[in-house]
């Protein structure tokens, strides 16, 4: 099981659904008014936002690293596939990469990440995506939580330094014969400063906000045009 298959094994004891939900809505909002038929959901978990999207008349397709969320996608009727962005063919109104996506990529991994999102954008195409501020990690995702049901046991422990937010999961899951099995592994995410995505080759970003989702200035929205070339 890969880290983010433990992560997708786990999301459900985290508490993030309406959180998740604010964030589609602002997407949404962004998207509203751009006449976008064709959208890429990079990073789609279990296809919420798609979900939304295709009732909206959009035709979409999602690409995410966990097996285990593209295999819910797939069971809603969803167009997904777990593969790297890099490796998804044809091109798009807009790509959207929705809850820190961006911060799980080191900086080398970042800037050919976005070097792959603006080739599948169609000229004109934007890109919008959300990152968390230096804020947000050190005051709001460092620090310690847990959470449990009748048959599983979660504890998340998570320590900010030298702009990395190291979160080490640790999941208990209870067998049908009263014995445990036991998850555990580190998911790494990355700070990134704006001065980053301000001299890249195929996109060009128009516009940012900083807003609150759980606490004070914590996520910055990003909006992004391809660059014609």
């Amino acid at each position: 099981m890969t880290n983010l298959d433990l992560y997708a094994k786990a999301e459900h004891l985290l508490g993030i659904e309406e959180a998740t939900e604010a964030l589609y809505d602002l997407y949404r909002s962004e998207l509203d008014d751009l006449g976008v038929k064709t959208l890429l959901d990079v990073g789609c978990g279990r296809g919420g936002f798609m979900q939304r999207m295709v009732s909206d008349g959009i035709t979409c397709k999602g690409v995410d690293l966990s097996s285990v969320m593209v295999e819910e996608c797939k069971l809603l009727g969803l167009d997904a596939e777990c593969i790297d962005v890099s490796q998804v063919s044809g091109k798009y109104d807009a790509v959207v990469s929705i809850f820190d996506v961006l911060n799980f990529l080191n900086q080398d991994e970042l800037i050919k990440f976005l070097d792959a999102v603006a080739e599948k954008l169609n000229d004109d195409g934007i890109f919008i995506a959300d990152i968390n501020t230096r804020y947000g990690f050190s005051d709001v995702a460092e620090g310690t939580m847990s959470s449990e049901n009748e048959n599983e046991f979660l504890s998340v422990d998570a320590v900010f330094e030298n702009d990395e937010l190291a979160t080490k999961f640790t999941l208990f899951e209870k067998n049908e014969d009263g014995s445990y099995t036991k998850y555990q592994d580190t998911i790494v995410q990355y700070f990134h400063k704006i001065k980053t995505f301000q001299n890249l080759s195929g996109l060009k970003l128009v516009e940012k906000q900083t807003f609150s989702l759980y606490d004070t200035e914590d996520k910055t929205l990003l909006l992004f045009k391809k660059k014609i070339t």
